[in-house]
């Protein structure tokens, strides 16, 4: 597999590691920063697959939303964004010597393309790259926290954290609050692949935080915790690649747990865009109650609470003020969404939608139920006051 690992920055930017994760030498020149594969050709990744975004376009291609990417920077040239898609100006970055934010904005938005099977989940969207690192092993807080407030400055309101801090601060902690009350949705990684490492502002609360599982729906990362929200593929993946020189050129396999938080991004795009008067907290509690459970049905610290339903995420109905899984509950029982049992597929494109919505009926089915009960047994079974007329 081709992964990422620590770069040296050289000649303005990051150096790629070797494929045999050797550290490139600081003396290393430009020509050594992230190169394509070629142009993928093959059957259609397994994440992209997952994701089925060419079942969701009649619905919503992500049209009107801006998302910043906030990691290394993002190649606009590579010939799968659409003239304009990359969005560059004041305090933004659009080369990318890493190549990790060119792989991330291209599976958020990249166009499809006749020369391959590999496209983006909201090609409607348009990508803000911001670099506040060179280096793949993340950077100053204080830093990552400028760049958030760039985003929200230039208007974006999905940010992506292609590349999260190793810690936190007072900076970021108070861009995340800013993002909050911007009405901006901050997408994290659950990066960390060392035992107790916690990744920023992926913990913060506020912020969707994403862990990476594989084809076998594994988690790949180490990084648990309670603030995991979802999950979402980030190994084995195909992407646009940086250094293209302006044709549709590709990386792949890369395996990087960061790369999951792209796919949510992604998604949520769709979500607002189809749903333009949902809060960040109502898009993500509309992520989670659509995601595909594990076995117990509970939350799972490397997991959240389930794999990602990119179709039941845009599709499902969902009464308004509906808590996520997990969320504050109200005196009455609760509604949920019974997720799809199983990513949908060819000749059955309204399922996970459909059982969505029938699950939300019958959970408000019940509730009503059980309140005419309880107010039933506070009058000792006597007729209501109120009659119909």
């Amino acid at each position: 597999m081709v992964g990422f690992a620590g770069k040296s920055a050289v000649a303005g930017c990051a150096a790629v590691m070797g494929l045999l994760g050797a550290p490139v030498p600081s003396t290393a020149v430009a020509e050594q920063c992230a190169n394509p594969t070629g142009t993928y050709t093959s059957a259609v990744p397994w994440g992209q697959r997952l994701i089925d975004p060419a079942r969701i376009w009649p619905l919503s291609r992500g049209t009107g939303q801006l998302v910043a990417v906030i990691g290394t920077g993002v190649d606009g040239s590579n010939g799968q964004f659409a003239p304009g898609q990359v969005v560059g100006g004041q305090g933004t970055e659009s080369d990318d010597c890493d190549g990790r934010g060119t792989i991330a904005a291209g599976i958020v938005g990249a166009q499809p393309d006749p020369s391959t099977t590999f496209v983006g989940i909201a090609p409607g969207a348009k990508i803000l790259p911001i670099r506040y690192t060179q280096v793949n092993g993340g950077g100053d807080p204080g830093q990552l926290a400028s760049a958030i407030e760039t985003a929200l400055n230039r208007g974006a309101g999905i940010i992506l954290i292609a590349v999260p801090a190793a810690s936190d601060g007072p900076a970021l902690t108070g861009a995340v609050s800013r993002a909050k009350e911007k009405g901006a949705l901050i997408v994290s990684p659950a990066a960390g692949t060392q035992q107790g490492q916690t990744s920023y502002p992926t913990a913060s609360p506020g912020v969707l935080a994403v862990g990476s599982t594989n084809q076998a729906g594994e988690a790949v990362q180490t990084e648990s915790g309670s603030y995991v929200g979802i999950s979402a593929p980030g190994a084995e993946l195909v992407s646009t690649s940086a250094g293209s020189g302006g044709t549709v050129a590709h990386r792949w396999p890369v395996s990087d747990p960061s790369l999951a938080a792209a796919h949510v991004a992604g998604v949520a795009a769709l979500v607002r865009a189809y749903h333009p008067e949902l809060s960040p907290e109502q898009v993500v509690a509309r992520l989670t109650l659509t995601a595909h459970r594990g076995p117990s049905g509970g939350h799972d610290p490397r997991r959240g609470w389930g794999a990602l339903d990119a179709y039941a995420a845009v599709s499902a109905a969902i009464p308004a003020g509906t808590p996520g899984p997990g969320g504050p509950r109200s005196a009455g029982p609760d509604t949920f969404v019974v997720p799809a049992a199983a990513p949908a597929r060819a000749g059955a494109d309204k399922v996970s939608g459909v059982l969505a919505i029938v699950g939300v009926a019958v959970a408000i089915a019940a509730g009503v139920v059980v309140a005419a009960v309880r107010r039933g047994k506070r009058r000792g079974w006597r007729p209501s006051r109120f009659r119909a007329s």
